[in-house]
């Protein structure tokens, strides 16, 4: 099974870090789930994650990542210098978190909530869960 991102549908950063993602990735290694989508919820329950879990999510390998670990994971596939991020996976990852839980905190205040998700083209569709 191909790498999965789990990501807040309601959040207009989340949405485009997917599209980002979404960009940079043209092999279609990820596939993608909102927390709030039938799908992610299923998903979260099969790998046991914490209801308290509000961070972006990777399963690989049917290995969950939070966070940071997540986000720096993610980045090793993307296409282009963005690979070269990996690299601070050698920070502890109490720092790295902590920078993570500041945008995180205050995502929907610096970058606004969603009222609808986004409907995209067929061609990548197929990569949502």
């Amino acid at each position: 099974m191909n790498p999965v991102i789990l990501f807040d549908g309601d959040c207009n950063f989340c949405d485009s870090s997917v599209q980002f993602i979404i960009n940079r990735d043209p092999k279609g290694i990820f596939q993608f789930a909102s927390l709030q989508s039938e799908a992610g919820q299923e998903l979260l329950k099969k790998h046991s994650v914490p209801a308290d879990v509000d961070s972006m999510i990777l399963i690989e390998d049917e290995k969950v990542y939070y966070k940071s670990a997540a986000a720096l994971r993610i980045c090793r596939h993307l296409q282009g210098a963005w690979k070269l991020l990996y690299a601070l996976i050698i920070v502890p990852s109490p720092i790295r978190n902590f920078v993570y839980d500041v945008i995180a905190r205050n995502r929907y205040k610096w970058f606004g909530q969603k009222e609808s998700c986004m409907l995209p083209p067929p061609s990548i569709r197929k990569r949502f869960l």
